[in-house]
């Protein structure tokens, strides 16, 4: 249920505009590679991803050797396989073809558009795309395997191929299908022995978990994950003048191509056509996005964006006298042009995959205007008078009814050998975290930042004499990930969007090199270069762009914070370009030494001399004095608390001069509470075992006077920061401002490392309090200066034996 949000300036800053948010990680190139913790396979060579160990040729063979008929057991012939919503109110059989039909088939004749009817599911979008596929036989053989067969080596298994995410995998199923009064439930073809298009919709129901997460949709997603292409779409209302020009241009190139009627209620397509146990159906899978919709509380006054929000309805018989159907999916099969009447027609052949229900205006099946055509242009446009859901109309009545247009563009990975492919392509695989990375869009300036950014550097203009401008052109698409299959789990598409900011002045030096994330200023004082019109709760959102050579900064973003999930960002070029996660190196200033097992028995002796001299309190004064003039702390308030803590100290270590957990719990609590502008309700007794753990170096389970003190003087510089950030008083900091308060403490971390701090210290609002706070940062300077210490040569490298 798609809903589009003006992606207008939100929020005015200093510049007149606000950030915009995105993610990801990167490969390089068409051919295979990594980035940063993830890796994006996208090359069309790289081998088939199966989805078990065993691979289809494994488990064929055993099929064949045992001589039984394969069940798949990840997929099973029951309900959990048909709905997750509710049971079924009625019993479906599941038979294989041979207990359907006499002679059944996988493909007569050749797999084609007129093969593929719809059922009672409405996943008609699913459909419009495989009329789409048989248009292109070599995306067709990659995606259906044709060396399948009910014949020659029969065993009940077939398998089919689909790209996901930058990765091809292989699908294997069984044969067995849902049927009812011994008829085919769900798509069928349109002769009764004929069994590819029933088993193709099986595999893509597996990838997704069941056939009811297939209701409802956009043809997009089928296209890409037949291809691998990246979609663009366009309203027609609003498409460019040379709209047609396009689309001629795409199918002459191999694109696949569908449309559709708005229906006033959105554009998820799931409609599906009247039959017998139609209305049985209709009432069996009820439409959970209606009972899962709810409006958002965010305020939106006064800002451009805002979500327009739709439903996606199950729909039936929503016909308009031309015989076209609102909220429908359509394939674009052909755009041609026609000799009428001394001059040039515009035509556009289009198929609904119900396998009925056709277009009655002019140029259609039966209309007077085909007299008027001689039989040699009848037969190169294949015109037939037939009842099979294809039809022509004229370009001016497509542009009068239709309102959706989608193209899926190929790219480097759908085809070995592609003469219509002219991109370079970048893969940047990522995630949103709460708490973390999910910042949302511009209007949330405090947050957007901390999404996820990922540098673009475009390095060679466009090869187009006639263009006079130094220009770069480039596509850049968004796709969110696994939704669909996480459906039975609540999950709904996110609204989503991204901006490109051009890097400048400091920020440029920031990001060469160390390749530094940008921080929250600025987003606030730069305006972005160009982005998504609009935000969309569509699986993927793609926007093609013109832009001088240069080095830009790609944000994508939900449009609310705190949303969790997974994404997949591709940038697809003309000409050579470089794309990758903006990642902080992982380093801390001025790393101060481990105080080794050696050096602390003299701090023990220095302290115990101390201690027997403690009766002249003259002479401890003279070595307080020289303390606090060792340390810097020149102030009556920091003599005041040195006394404080050698006291507390004498008092609580007793004998052996060292104190434990529960004894330093104490010593930091009584200290603490003296801050009442701090409230905290202390440290907690794991936290302080914490704080021993990395502080004792020799293993006894305690700490001295001067690794306490070390510690004290860190966590007085931690307070100090933490109050900088605790601006409501609250005791806690939020958890996105962690990469200010992580950076003012002399660290710098990568994303997966503040992924890790938000898991691990924050609680269910995102919030973290003193005692987390402290704690999370005694365990950071612990890991740095035992690395620095064990880093002789200083190269980043070290080597440590099991002991260590």
């Amino acid at each position: 249920m798609p809903s589009a949000i003006n992606a207008a300036v939100a929020q005015q800053t200093a510049s007149g505009s606000a950030p915009s948010a995105t993610i990801s990680t990167t490969t390089e190139g068409a051919g295979g590679g990594t980035g940063g913790i993830y890796s994006a396979i996208i090359s069309r060579n790289q081998p088939i991803i199966s989805i078990k160990e065993k691979t289809y040729e494994e488990l064929h063979k055993k099929c064949l050797e045992k001589n039984i008929l394969y069940e798949d057991p990840d997929f099973p012939p029951n309900e959990s396989s048909l709905f997750y919503s509710q049971k079924s109110p009625v019993k479906f059989e599941w038979k294989r073809p041979r207990e359907i039909c006499e002679n059944p088939r996988f493909i007569i004749g050749g797999a084609n558009r007129t093969d593929i009817c719809q059922g009672e599911l409405g996943n008609c979008w699913f459909l419009a795309a495989i009329a789409c596929l048989t248009l292109n036989k070599k995306l067709l053989c990659r995606v259906i395997p044709h060396d399948q067969s009910f014949i020659q080596n029969y065993a009940g298994i077939f398998h089919f191929q689909f790209w996901r995410y930058g990765a091809w995998v292989d699908v294997v199923v069984d044969d067995c299908l849902p049927t009812y009064n011994n008829q085919l439930i769900f798509t069928k073809s349109s002769q009764r022995n004929e069994f590819w298009s029933a088993l193709l919709e099986k595999a893509y129901a597996k990838l997704h978990g069941s056939y009811e997460a297939l209701k409802g949709g956009n043809t997009t997603e089928a296209m890409e994950d037949f291809t691998g292409g990246v979609t663009e779409f366009y309203e027609i209302k609003d498409a460019p003048k040379d709209i047609y020009k396009i689309m001629k241009h795409a199918i002459d190139r191999g694109s696949l191509m569908a449309s559709s009627i708005d229906d006033n209620l959105g554009f998820s397509y799931g409609s599906a056509p009247r039959s017998d146990i139609g209305e049985l159906i209709a009432r069996m899978v009820k439409n959970l996005e209606n009972a899962q919709m709810t409006h958002s509380t965010v305020d939106y006054q006064g800002t451009d964006e805002r979500p327009a929000w739709t439903i996606m309805p199950m729909q039936y018989e929503t016909r308009m006298s031309c015989g076209l159907v609102k909220g429908h999916a359509y394939s674009v099969t052909a755009v041609e042009e026609v000799l009428f009447k001394g001059e040039k027609i515009r035509l556009v052949r289009l198929r609904n995959p119900w396998g009925q229900v056709e277009w009655n205006g002019p140029w259609s099946d039966k209309s007077e205007e085909w007299n008027s055509v001689n039989e040699a242009e009848k037969i190169r446009l294949q015109h037939k008078v037939v009842e099979d859901g294809e039809f022509w109309m004229s370009f001016q009545d497509f542009m009068r009814y239709f309102t959706k247009l989608e193209i899926c563009n190929l790219t480097p990975d759908t085809l070995e050998v592609d003469k219509f492919q002219t991109w370079t392509v970048s893969v940047n695989e990522g995630r949103w975290v709460r708490g973390c990375s999910a910042g949302g869009c511009r209007n949330y300036p405090d947050t957007f930042w901390t999404n996820p950014q990922y540098r673009l550097k475009l390095l060679e203009e466009d090869d187009d004499p006639e263009d006079e401008e130094v220009i770069c052109s480039f596509l850049v698409a968004l796709m969110q990930k696994n939704r669909r299959k996480e459906r039975k789990l609540g999950a709904n598409l996110y609204t989503i969007g991204f901006a490109i900011y051009e890097g400048i002045d400091s920020f440029v030096l920031q990001m060469h090199g160390t390749k530094h994330h940008l921080q929250k200023d600025f987003f606030l004082y730069n305006a972005s270069k160009a982005r998504s019109k609009t935000y969309i709760n569509m699986r993927e959102i793609s926007e093609r762009f013109r832009l001088p050579p240069s080095e830009y900064v790609i944000i994508p973003s939900t449009y609310d914070p705190h949303q969790e999930g997974e994404f997949i960002l591709r940038v697809f070029s003309e000409k050579r370009s470089l794309s990758e996660e903006v990642e902080n190196m992982i380093e801390a200033e001025r790393p101060l030494p481990i105080i080794f097992v050696s050096d602390r028995a003299n701090s023990n002796k220095e302290l115990t001399a101390d201690e027997d001299a403690g009766k002249d309190g003259e002479k401890a004064r003279v070595d307080e004095k020289k303390v606090s003039a060792a340390k810097g702390k020149g102030t009556n308030r920091a003599c005041e608390e040195q006394k404080q803590f050698r006291n507390i100290f004498r008092q609580i270590a007793g004998d052996d001069m060292e104190i434990n957990a529960e004894e330093l719990r104490n010593v930091l609590n009584n200290v603490v509470k003296k801050h009442k502008d701090l409230r905290t309700e202390g440290f907690e007794l794991e936290s302080c075992r914490s704080m021993i753990a990395l502080m004792d170096t020799d293993g006894s389970g305690k700490i001295n006077f001067d690794e306490f003190r070390h510690l004290w003087d860190k966590i007085k510089s931690w307070q100090k920061i933490f109050k900088r950030y605790d601006t409501d008083h609250s005791g806690t900091i939020n958890s996105y401002e962690m990469r200010n308060a992580v950076k003012d403490a002399g660290f710098r971390l990568n994303n997966q490392l503040y992924h890790i701090i938000t898991m691990r210290y924050a609680d269910k609002n995102m919030n973290i309090d003193f005692d987390s706070f402290i704690c999370c940062f005694v365990r950071l300077d612990a890991m740095f200066r035992a690395f620095h210490a064990f880093d002789k040569d200083g190269d980043g490298i070290i080597k440590l034996n099991v002991l260590e």
